[in-house]
């Protein structure tokens, strides 16, 4: 709880920074990129040589693609039956499947589970959220939006093997049983260190609540979906291997993660139902300091 209280405090910090008026409007773009381009590649090199690999690797893996599935299907057929407009349809479907498994959920886990955990949510993030912002988010912006732009596979391929993450991730993995010189051991943890406060803060300081009129029952219905019944299915799908492993646990914890911010951003810049967009990041990371305790919980009864 203390962890928890702390990771609060952080979100409060960039809050108050930004009604502050004393900090540049792109401070949490700075932020990302520092976070993008250092802190989470530390981590990466810090923690990924550590992994024993195995089969069940490939949970992490596999379940966000499932659950991707499964989400946007969903979505679309109670967007269909409650005769949403398209922008919120498309709103949806692009802050509904992908969580804020990297940004929020890194910190979660290691306030939760602790650091080494987050090797477990790297996987997840990686191959599955990441890989569904770049493929996924751009096929129903394609799909949803006024203008017809149509993604092509060389746009998505370099989005993806240029992401500083993604480059720092295959570099750990094929360089896993080298040892790091000390001076580059000393540099990846001394930015691993950074990953959870700047983090925190720059989520904080990109938080809005603007609810939008007229826009409650799907605001209500997607924020469901992504904080309750996602980890329920992730539940329901793995429970036959039990919740004694932190693997399993990080797995379903990063399905209970609210709407990713990158995700809401790219759904607001696309003009699909901006403020809805936006009210679906800022309340899902409120609403998720209840929901992920008692997801936690759940599962430590469970295990």
């Amino acid at each position: 709880m203390t962890n928890l209280a702390v990771l609060g405090f952080y979100l409060l910090i960039g809050f108050i920074l930004k009604r502050s008026g004393k900090c540049p409007d792109n401070t949490a773009e700075v932020l990302n990129l520092y976070v993008i381009y250092a802190a989470l590649p530390g981590v990466i090199f810090s923690k990924v040589p550590g992994l024993e690999f195995s089969a069940d690797l490939l949970i992490p893996v596999i379940i966000p693609w499932v659950l991707l599935a499964f989400s946007a299907v969903f979505i679309f057929l109670i967007g269909r039956a409650l005769k949403w407009r398209k922008e919120i349809v498309g709103a949806l479907l692009v802050c509904v499947p992908l969580g804020n498994t990297s940004f929020f959920g890194f910190p979660m886990i290691e306030a939760f589970y602790g650091s080494d955990a987050i090797a477990y949510g790297l996987l997840y993030d990686q191959f599955g959220s990441f890989f569904g912002l770049a493929i996924y988010s751009t096929v129903i912006i394609a799909l949803y939006k006024d203008q017809n732009e149509t993604p092509t596979v060389t746009g998505v391929l370099k989005k993806i093997v240029t992401f500083p993450p993604f480059i720092a991730l295959v570099l750990a993995l094929l360089t896993k049983s080298l040892s790091y010189p000390d001076v580059f051991q000393s540099l990846i943890e001394s930015l691993a260190v950074t990953l959870v406060p700047v983090i925190m803060i720059a989520v904080g300081f990109q938080l809005k609540f603007r609810l939008p009129k007229g826009s409650k029952t799907p605001l209500a219905i997607g924020l469901l979906t992504k904080l309750v019944l996602m980890p329920a299915v992730a539940m329901l799908l793995l429970f036959s291997f039990g919740f004694d492993s932190t693997l399993i646990q990080v797995t379903v914890f990063e399905a209970a993660m609210p709407p990713m911010i990158t995700a809401g951003a790219v759904a607001i810049m696309a003009g699909l139902a901006p403020r809805l967009s936006a009210a679906m990041v800022g309340y899902g990371i409120l609403l998720a300091f209840i929901t992920l305790p008692l997801t936690y919980e759940l599962m430590q009864f469970l295990a």
